[in-house]
């Protein structure tokens, strides 16, 4: 079991990492607000679970303890894979996900894509009484890009259209606080629950 690993970020893209760790570099499946916080060249450490299955091996690695054991926790559900678990917490933070299964909020879950009607009422179901709330973690330091630069840059690394990433962007703001429009994270947690209904086909037309 890998349960996290240490070392210099050789490249990201998107949801993928690669981490050089003793002279060998590991594919790692982020998030997309983890993603933007790796910076190539320098050293990361990421908490990791390590996926196997009969024709792969796969490692999904996270920023915060936390995040792991929801990522776990999820991947119990019913219905739930590894990439749904992922896509959850793409939209979700650790303290919004606790705090939708305590309100039986299964609407919350409804807005990630690829989870539907029956799944989202599991998942609320399944980990009732698991999860704590945690305090909202303080938002990330802002980076050298803006705001909506640096959210566009991720989505359009996810396979969305500019243009398209520029609308959910603004879609998204309409809704948002003063301390959500200042962060990555945050804005980008919007905006990709503006855009979860849609299939990356139709958005590249």
């Amino acid at each position: 079991m890998i349960s996290s690993v240490r070392g210099t970020v050789l490249a990201v893209a998107g949801t993928s990492a690669v981490i050089e760790v003793g002279g060998i570099g590991l594919a790692i499946q982020v998030t997309p607000s983890h993603g933007l916080a790796l910076r190539v060249g320098s050293e990361a450490t990421v908490r990791t679970a390590l996926i196997v299955r009969e024709d792969d091996l796969s490692l999904y690695g996270f920023a915060e303890a936390d995040e792991l054991a929801v990522f776990d926790a999820l991947r119990g559900v019913t219905g739930v894979g590894p990439r749904s678990a992922m896509g959850v917490l793409a939209v979700l933070s650790p303290a919004e996900i606790a705090q939708a299964v305590a309100l039986e909020d299964d609407a919350a879950f409804r807005k990630v894509s690829g989870i539907g009607p029956k799944t989202a009422k599991l998942i609320v179901l399944s980990l009732a009484g698991k999860l704590a709330v945690h305090a909202p973690r303080a938002a990330a330091p802002a980076v050298t890009q803006t705001v909506t630069e640096s959210v566009i840059l991720a989505l359009v690394g996810l396979g969305w259209q500019e243009r398209v990433a520029l609308q959910a962007i603004e879609d998204a703001s309409t809704a948002a606080t003063d301390t959500e429009r200042a962060s990555v994270q945050l804005m980008l947690r919007l905006s990709l629950a503006q855009l979860g209904p849609q299939q990356l086909a139709g958005a590249a037309q």
